[in-house]
């Protein structure tokens, strides 16, 4: 199975990195061109289903449960789970001197029929992961600006 596990602080009040970081549409910005779209599905309580396509034009759909309250966001893929046997994203809000520590944890294996396996995967997401949270703290601090 593959883990990946990366952070980076936020200097900008709480609400605020939870909000923008949350808001499905904004990835095609956030995620730094990595989404072509990210659009809502549904929302019902704090759980909203959402589809994103990336820039080969592939779609899959995701749902993501939003515990604001308790400073941690849990998602799942969806349909169609391939080239995963399952992807679980965990991303933690940890109050920190100087901002707030924002945590991307994912959890995942590889079906034994997609192009990378396990390893490989974890190397993308890794090196993905510390591109995009630069950009959601360029992003977020910037707004936060009064």
């Amino acid at each position: 199975m593959g883990h990946t596990c990366n952070s980076i602080v936020i200097n900008a009040p709480y609400e605020k990195i939870f909000d923008i970081s949350n808001d499905i549409p904004r990835w095609t910005e956030l995620f730094g061109g990595e989404y072509r779209k990210a659009e809502v599905v549904k929302k019902e309580g704090n759980k909203i289903t959402f589809r994103l396509t990336d820039d080969e034009g592939k779609s899959w759909q995701s749902f993501r449960v939003l515990c604001k309250d308790n400073y941690f966001a849990y998602a799942e893929r969806e349909d169609p789970k391939f080239p995963f046997k399952f992807m679980k994203i965990v991303w933690l809000y940890t109050p920190k001197s100087g901002g707030i520590e924002m945590t991307w944890i994912q959890h995942f294996e590889m079906d034994e029929k997609a192009k990378f396996d396990d390893t490989q995967v974890e190397g993308f997401i890794n090196k993905h992961s510390l591109d995009n949270l630069k950009i959601f703290k360029d992003v977020i601090e910037k707004e936060a600006v009064p």
